[in-house]
């Protein structure tokens, strides 16, 4: 039940991010060639969105289980043992997503704001647009963790 509050959550939120991309692309190519003066701010709020929406969408696709996946070993094994290399699989995911997201995001996301970097057309500080590293990884976390909960129950 959390997963489909969670997944519509994101969803939604993706699509919302999608719908500002297009406009400020569009917005761009329209004041370049009809207005013939084109946007300074645009570029870089693309560029900003481009980044949420993709590393976002890396954890909502986690979520739905689309992730790239080798299936050579799976289906040779049985469904107890397939339900155990997943849940193994899920774990290492998960200790990826903490040591490399959360708290190497976490440090970047520190970094620039302690060093007060600022974007240059929107002066916008650059921790924030790297405060998505460490959310997509506490995204992918929870999705794991429902996964393991799931599977688990699956066994027992």
């Amino acid at each position: 039940m959390m997963k489909q509050k969670l997944d519509k959550i994101l969803g939604n939120f993706l699509v919302i991010l999608m719908v500002c991309i297009v406009i400020a692309v569009l917005w761009q190519v329209f004041s370049r060639y009809v207005l013939h003066s084109p946007s300074s701010y645009t570029e870089e709020i693309s560029r900003f969105l481009l980044i949420w929406i993709g590393v976002l969408g890396a954890a909502y696709a986690s979520g739905q289980q689309e992730h790239l996946a080798i299936n050579i070993l799976p289906p040779k094994l049985d469904e107890k043992n397939r339900i155990r290399l997943r849940v193994f699989i899920n774990i290492l995911i998960i200790l990826f997503c903490f040591v490399v997201l959360i708290i190497g995001g976490g440090n970047l996301v520190y970094m620039n704001y302690d060093l007060g970097q600022t974007s240059a057309a929107l002066s916008l500080p650059l921790s924030f647009v790297y405060l998505v590293v460490p959310l997509s990884g506490i995204l992918v976390i929870v999705y794991k963790v429902n996964e393991i909960i799931n599977a688990k129950t699956f066994l027992a």
